[in-house]
């Protein structure tokens, strides 16, 4: 479908390579797991593991149910703890025989269950021994259980990379063999937090490469994603971060002009304009004619739900007394919009604002690579005062399958841990498909399928410059305003640094989302129009 529009008034206007994974990289990994484990040392850990496994097979079976049931907290330092293990059952350690009463007790989320009290009352060997030697005979049982977790969790990362590895070389059959027995493991680890339910994700995505290839992994402008967009917003302080950051350099870009316009790459109901149009009602001096042009795509059900959103901002610059004028774009990719159907004025102060849309155009491609050229190139002929650019902090666009695996899997685990913070579970469950969608489109498409390219702020920074753009300081204000914003979180390990006139939001030390602004060199934009 080709693009349209549809406007919207108030007031008085009208509108018209690498091969294989290095071991620091895997370390990395591991580390950011929380496994106090080198990649050279797994070789020897999994020897005493299963040394480990062929003492405790005398064990009752109870135990190895008991291993299913219960998640703990990771051991420090898992060679260490093994060492100690296999110390204590050897001579092995005698089990009351009476232990097979643990079968009916109940572990949920790492909090052990009332009714384990009642239980472990009930085992006859318990009436022979203190509280103190109950109390040291159950912890003795569950760090049991704690390092079986933590032994699944270290087999899952390790075999995840192998199974890359041979995804990269073709070789499906041993992928296939491996995501079946990694498949089978999950069964061992939690999947509701931690690696498991990173690895549960990843999993997916290397059983979709590997045996439905051609089912679709679809990222791009859908009332679907849209829906997703909403809850991932609510959920986390990602997208709220890169509104107000974009929100605040936009309003200072706009002081003293009376007629300004917005064109929004992807509207997505318009989640951050009502605090922009509320800040300028209070603009000294009052506000300007503010005029929006909202990208996005054709709704499916023959709706104008571009306009519906237009309407409702409309009502509320009414409402703050700011004249206001919507136009709205629908098209299904943001490379099939023209300038000329964005129907800027020469008169018109114009902010660009791109959340998380400009790595869309990166593709492998001819026609693809050239797509990235052109939006700048337009971009740069309108000559705006203002480009806003938030995009996610990572690598996702090389082009060897298993750097970008690797890069994947540790952006997302920072990621995964930080929605851990998150305290609206609905929200935090929707937001999770939001990011699992943007998993599969990184691992499982290629070519033109493959839309989730991001990529770091570093090589922004060098395009954005080849293109003709100079950086903006993203000023205290627009810092200020970020930090706040992370007071609405009760979690701490959410934090915004500046770098070079930048933002970036992240999750402790790991830089996830990157804010900019960027403003066309004028000898570029005369030359640029000299050539139209």
């Amino acid at each position: 479908m080709g693009p349209y529009d549809s406007a919207i008034s108030t007031g008085s206007t009208t509108s018209s390579p690498s091969s294989a994974a290095k071991p620091s990289e895997i370390d990395g990994l591991l580390a950011g797991a929380g496994y106090k484990v080198r990649s050279t040392e797994l070789h020897q850990v999994a020897q005493r593991l299963e040394r480990l496994e062929t003492v405790m097979v005398n064990a009752p079976s109870e135990i190895s149910q008991l291993a299913s049931d219960v998640l703990h907290c990771n051991p420090s330092d898992i060679a260490s703890w093994v060492d100690s293990m296999l110390f204590e059952f050897n001579p092995p350690v005698s089990i009351p025989s009476d232990l097979s009463d643990f079968s009916d007790l109940t572990y949920i989320d790492s909090v052990v269950s009332p009714a384990i009290n009642q239980t472990v009352c009930n085992n006859s060997w318990v009436e022979h021994h203190t509280p103190q030697q109950q109390q040291q005979e159950l912890t003795h049982q569950l760090t049991v259980v704690t390092a079986m977790e933590e032994d699944s969790g270290i087999r899952l990362v390790h075999m995840m990379m192998t199974c890359a590895e041979s995804v990269q070389r073709g070789d499906l059959p041993m992928a296939g063999s491996l995501i079946e027995e990694m498949q089978a493991l999950l069964t061992r680890v939690n999947t509701g937090c931690g690696i498991g339910k990173v690895a549960r994700y990843f999993i997916d995505a290397l059983n979709r490469r590997v045996f439905t290839p051609q089912a679709p992994c679809a990222t791009g402008w859908s009332n679907e994603n849209e829906i997703l967009y909403h809850h991932f917003y609510e959920a986390c302080p990602y997208l709220k971060f890169a509104h107000f950051t974009a929100n605040q350099a936009i309003l200072e870009a706009f002081d003293g002009h009376d007629c300004v316009h917005v064109v929004d790459f992807n509207l997505m109901h318009g989640l951050q304009w009502p605090a922009l149009i509320q800040a300028l009602a209070l603009r000294p001096g009052g506000p300007p004619l503010l005029r929006l042009t909202g990208i996005g795509p054709p709704s499916p059900d023959g709706r104008d739900s571009l306009r519906e959103i237009g309407l409702r901002l409309a009502e509320l610059a009414r409402s703050v007394n700011v004249r206001f004028a919507f136009r709205g774009v629908a098209a299904s990719r943001l490379e099939d919009v023209k300038p000329w159907m964005l129907q800027v004025s020469p008169k018109e102060a114009v902010a660009i604002n791109s959340i998380m849309q400009l790595h869309r155009l990166l593709g492998s491609g001819p026609t693809r690579v050239s797509a990235i050229e052109t939006v700048l190139g337009w971009i740069r002929s309108l000559n705006p005062k203002i480009v806003t650019v938030v995009e996610q902090e990572a690598n996702h666009n090389q082009s060897e399958f298993l750097d970008r695996f690797t890069e994947a899997l540790y952006y997302y685990s920072t990621m995964f841990d930080s929605l851990e913070a998150c305290s609206l579970q609905p929200e935090k469950a929707v937001a999770e498909i939001y990011i699992q969608k943007e998993i599969c489109n990184v691992l499982c498409c290629e070519g033109s399928a493959r839309v989730e390219r991001h990529e770091p702020l570093a090589k922004w920074r060098n395009r954005l410059g080849a293109a003709g753009f100079r950086p903006l300081n993203l000023g205290s204000n627009a810092f200020k305003q970020a930090s706040m914003l992370l007071t609405l979180f009760s979690a701490e390990g959410y934090c915004v640094e500046e770098h070079d006139g930048c933002l970036t939001l992240g999750w402790h030390s790991r830089p996830l989302i990157a804010a900019s602004a960027w403003q066309p060199l004028l000898d570029t934009v005369i030359n640029h129009n000299n050539l139209l």
